[in-house]
């Protein structure tokens, strides 16, 4: 098991990640690689101190980018998970 505070990586502050918070109580962060969901909702409910319903998992593969006339470059890969909150749990993240 790995330490709970290199599980979680960075909060995905997006158009859709707002209305998930507004809509469904949900909270979209990008987290360690090779973490599963029992690990993510343990670190979610130890570091913010709240109740973790459901954890929903989606792993991203990097884009090829070109950076000058033909090198190519290739973002990095990563995981994204879709953490519900109980009701009447609220996480404010700006």
């Amino acid at each position: 098991m790995k330490d709970i505070y290199q599980v979680i990586k960075n909060v995905r502050l997006s158009e859709k990640a707002s209305l998930l918070q507004e809509q469904n109580n949900e909270v979209v962060l990008e987290v360690d690689r090779f973490a599963n969901k029992l690990e993510i909702k343990q670190a979610v409910e130890t570091i913010f101190d709240k109740k973790v319903v459901k954890v929903r998992t989606a792993n991203y593969d990097g884009k090829v980018r070109r950076k000058r006339r033909s090198d190519e470059g290739r973002t990095a890969s990563y995981k994204k998970a879709i953490v519900r909150l109980a009701d009447g749990e609220s996480l404010d993240l700006i």
